[in-house]
Parts: structure tokens; sequence; C-alpha cells
């Protein structure tokens, strides 16, 4: 399973309750206009992302993907026929945004309850084996998904541990960003 995650904001001047009933309405839209491989959406909104070119609230979309060639359908598919009206009208009241291509790296998806999200870089000198490893004892709670980046497409982190209640990380992991989500939208 892939997830294609963007992160953006509002420009100073859009309201909040404006840009997110446009956001919702996109996905709404989306959901009933699915494209082959597209699996469900999830809007998040949280603050804290030091990766991001703002420190304010911002909105994190994840769209879940049977696999890599589901990408291009659901791209074609965001911003074209019914979708075309409601993502081109968020889009324009974005100031700015970034996005990042992840795999499922274990555990299972749970992003209908995620309620934190931990983010983090395998530290340098370590192996993956040895990182999921030292995840384990985590990814193998119920309710517990790893993510791994796939791509490099902007400034985001490496891993993202998503979980119903606050992870308890060992000091071995650094630059770590423990952020609170706020489920603004999910498609079941």
């Amino acid at each position: 399973m892939l997830a294609y995650v963007f992160w953006h904001w509002p420009r100073p001047e859009i309201e909040r309750g404006q840009y997110l009933d446009h956001l919702i309405d996109f996905h709404r839209t989306l959901a009933a206009n699915k494209s082959p491989g597209f699996q469900q959406s999830v809007v998040f909104s949280m603050s804290g992302a030091y990766w991001l070119e703002t420190d304010g609230e911002v909105f994190e979309e994840w769209y879940l993907l049977d696999d890599s060639a589901a990408m291009d359908p659901l791209n074609e598919a965001a911003v074209s026929g019914a979708c075309e009206q409601p993502h081109n009208r968020v889009a324009s009241e974005a100031a700015n945004g970034t996005g990042g291509l992840y795999r499922l790296r274990a555990g299972s998806n749970n992003l209908a309850q995620a309620k934190f999200a931990t983010w983090l870089s395998k530290p340098a000198g370590v192996s993956y084996q040895d990182f999921y490893a030292g995840l384990e004892p985590l990814t193998s709670q119920p309710g517990v998904a790893l993510w791994g980046r796939q791509m490099t497409l902007g400034p985001t982190t490496e891993f993202c541990l998503h979980s119903e209640t606050p992870s308890q990380l060992s000091g071995a992991f650094r630059g770590i960003a423990r952020l609170k989500l706020h489920h603004e939208w999910t498609m079941i």
C-alpha cells in the first residue's frame, strides 16, 4: 500500500472555515469519482511540522493507493472532470504546499483512527533492518502503522508512525516531531 501525502495551508486572507469547506468538498467529489487503485483519503489538521515553510496550522491529506500504478489515474482524476472545479477552488486559496510518497512498512493502515503522528528519520549509521527491529515493539501493537518515504519529493521527513495514543520512542531516535492530529475528514 502507498500513500501520497500532501501538506498545505491557506493564504492569510482566506478564512479557515471556507478553506476547510472547499477542501472537504474536493475530497467528497474525488471519493464519488474514484480512479482505479485509489482506496480512500483522510484529511488531518496539525501544527508544528518543522519541515514546512510555516509555523501555523497545516492540512495534511493522505491518499491511499493500491500501488504506484494508481498515481497517474489519481493525478488525472483529481484535476479533471467532476473534480476540476473543487480542486481548483481550494488550490487557488492555498499559500503553499509540498508532498511526499510513503509506503506502509509495518503495522496496519489505521488512518481513520490515528490521533498522533510521530515523524522521524533513521539515525545515521543504523541499518534499516535494525531501525525496523527497534520500532517493532511499537509497530506490533494494534492501531500503529509505520510509513516510510519512497521518494524525496520535498523536504519531508523519512518516516511517520501513526498511532491512536502517543508513542514512546527510545532516545536513540533523533529529529522527532510528535504531532496531535485532528481529523477534518475521513472517507470510510
